[in-house]
């Protein structure tokens, strides 16, 4: 019998022979951000203090490896952090997807002139390569890079070749897939050119290696390549493309997924993610159904067996044993670049067949981790989310930082509207409840979504131009509501069902002025640890209610990080626990009265009542996510400097 490997590229290269691959049908699909405009809230908040964030970098401070190891003479000194180290010229490539990812969901043209700037330089720098090569690559990486070519391949681990070259084809995937964010995105026609002469250049190096080889190769860190080449075939038609994506099949991970095996303890989580984007891609591109069983198994492993209440994963970056979340609590526990990859693969799965439970996962990272990333003073942004009980958040700097995170960091505020809605022929879809107006080309129609969710429990959709239109609109009535999800058109009751779990289908002829008004109910529930029932996170709709314990960092210490390790010794304060009689964990928090989504412990006696927020409004403060809940005989037997006593 062949290897799995053998048997899927035997089949994509009869498929090859025979024609074009049929790409796979979608049952949804996202609106171009162009169409989606965020209103006033939290997330158009983050979106534009991002934007002055990105504004406030030198293009020229980021081309400064690409121009001096081209020959060229540099314009700015280089930025510090990574971007001095192996992996330079990664921000770069993040920067390009970001600028170009803003400028298509506002259309400032202050980030077109950057994009069109960029491209021009990384341009000439390919021009003095001469081989299609571009990027920020040190000697050491390059040469590495480029010794592939010849068969020299030495992995001295998961993230280095012989030497200590540190990841190249993770860094050019940067690169790559930034320039054809520019030519997509951006508009800009000359960033197809030097993606194509990047992409000729990938096949260049692997194409006469033999499988061996190739296997040893992908044993190091080589992030998207097999998305983005997968990518330049679906957008250009051409099949050497896909084979060469091809190349980037990862064995020794994606098989065990491929026969629905979970062997992710011990892997380095955000290594793999990508792995698997590319293989829903490879799916989409061909119609293969290996790619699409390999995204929904490893989906559903990441999602239901090793993710934390806030939609992250990982310890240290690495995954762990089932059943052991409860020692694994750490100050680096899920790593942000992670999340910002597992919402792409959510993204694909939803296109395929919308269901709540993609979106419930969504709605949860998006809020509770990737939002609660950026720093609201200086917009930077968090490497590590640390879960362990009274620490607090470590942001990087603005420009002596630079590490993966921040690279994903840039880009996630610039899509918080990708997902909101969905559409289909004629149905549009209604994820996420997040203020925003869309453009739905096909039926005519502008629809307007206001809401203080999750403040506030309702949820207004109105049709502020166009029609009428014959469709229906698909509402996500979430799996963790407390009840139906209640509906009105135009003031009167509907009766359409609202079955947690499920989409509410309201279908009728959508004229202006007209309103949806659904309500979402919401009330605290408790999410224990699978293998610690008495250590619970508190959740109120999607939102994830954080403790707040008081200023943090320790004195003299700085929130603010060069390297991403540096607070990670420094103690956390203590935690209260949780003492209860008979009644719910749920009952021991009493919601403000004032309005914000805030809530309190009822009958803290040592030494205060303590508030919970949402997780992604605390920022500077020391917090804890997950509490010890102990009957009053346990408690006996614990010194604790504090008690919660229902």
């Amino acid at each position: 019998m062949k290897a799995p490997t053998a048997c899927l590229l035997a089949l994509l290269a009869a498929t090859l022979r025979a024609g074009a691959p049929r790409p796979a049908p979608e049952a949804a699909a996202p609106f171009p951000l162009a169409d989606v405009r965020l209103l006033d809230g939290p997330f158009r908040t983050a979106m534009l203090r991002n934007a002055d964030y990105l504004l406030s970098l030198e293009p020229d401070r980021l081309l400064h490896n690409f121009r001096e190891f081209a020959g060229l003479p540099p314009r700015a000194p280089r930025y510090g952090g990574w971007e001095g180290a192996g992996v330079a010229g990664h921000t770069l490539g993040h920067y390009l997807t970001a600028i170009s990812q803003q400028y298509a969901a506002t259309g400032d043209p202050r980030f077109k002139s950057r994009i069109d700037y960029i491209v021009g330089e990384l341009a000439l720098c390919q021009d003095a390569y001469g081989d299609g090569y571009v990027g920020g690559l040190p000697p050491l990486e390059l040469a590495t890079l480029r010794g592939f070519k010849r068969g020299v391949i030495e992995p001295a681990g998961p993230h280095n070749f012989k030497g200590g070259a540190w990841v190249p084809w993770y860094t050019e995937h940067k690169v790559l897939n930034g320039l054809k964010d520019a030519w997509i995105l951006g508009g800009n026609q000359q960033a197809r050119a030097v993606a194509l002469r990047l992409a000729d250049f990938a096949d260049a190096v692997t194409r006469e290696l033999e499988p061996g080889q190739l296997q040893a190769m992908l044993s190091v860190e080589h992030g998207g390549m097999l998305d983005v080449l997968a990518q330049l075939y679906q957008l250009t038609g051409e099949p050497r493309y896909l084979q060469v994506s091809r190349r980037f099949y990862h064995e020794a991970v994606l098989n065990p997924l491929l026969a629905g095996r979970d062997e992710l303890p011990g892997k380095h989580a955000n290594t793999q993610i990508p792995k698997v984007i590319g293989e829903a891609r490879t799916y989409e591109a061909t119609g293969e159904p290996a790619g699409r069983a390999i995204a929904e198994f490893f989906w559903a492993q990441v999602v239901r067996h090793h993710s934390y209440a806030i939609g992250g994963d990982s310890d240290f970056e690495f995954f762990f044993d089932e059943g052991l979340t409860s020692h694994h609590l750490s100050p680096g526990t899920a790593e942000t670049c992670n999340t910002y990859n597992m919402l792409k693969l959510t993204e694909h799965l939803m296109a395929w067949e919308p269901r709540v439970e993609l979106a419930d996962y969504y709605e949860r990272a998006l809020y509770n981790d990737i939002l609660a990333s950026q720093d609201p003073d200086t917009g930077t942004f968090t490497y590590f989310m640390s879960l362990e009980p009274g620490l607090f958040k470590t942001f990087s700097t603005p420009t002596e930082s630079f590490w993966c995170c921040v690279g994903t960091g840039m880009e996630n505020p610039t899509k918080y509207n990708a997902a909101i809605f969905l559409r289909s022929a004629d149905s549009i879809y209604v994820n996420l409840f997040i203020p925003s107006e869309v453009t739905w080309r096909e039926k005519g129609l502008v629809l307007r979504l206001e809401s203080a969710y999750p403040r506030e429990d309702t949820v207004r959709l109105a049709v502020s131009s166009g029609g009428p239109a014959w469709a229906t609109v698909r509402v996500r009535c979430p799996g963790w509501a407390a009840g139906p999800v209640s509906f009105e058109v135009n003031g009167a009751p509907l009766s359409a069902p609202g079955v947690p779990g499920t989409y509410a289908a309201i279908t009728r002829d959508w004229r202006p002025g007209d309103v949806l008004s659904f309500r979402v109910p919401m009330a605290v529930r408790t999410e224990a640890l699978a293998d610690d029932a008495r250590k619970v996170a508190f959740l109120f709709g999607p939102a994830v209610l954080a403790g707040d314990l008081g200023p943090g960092p320790a004195p003299g210490v700085s929130p603010y990080a060069h390297d991403q390790r540096d607070n990670l010794e420094f103690p956390p304060v203590p935690v209260p626990v949780l003492i209860l009689g008979d009644g719910p964990a749920e009952s021991a928090l009493v919601r403000s009265p004032d309005g914000p989504l805030a809530f309190t412990t009822a009958g803290l006696d040592h030494p205060r009542d303590v508030v919970l927020r949402p997780f992604w409004e605390i920022s500077h403060d020391r917090y804890t996510v997950y509490w010890d809940v102990m009957t009053a005989e346990q408690w006996r037997y614990r010194d604790a400097p504090a008690v919660i006593r229902q």
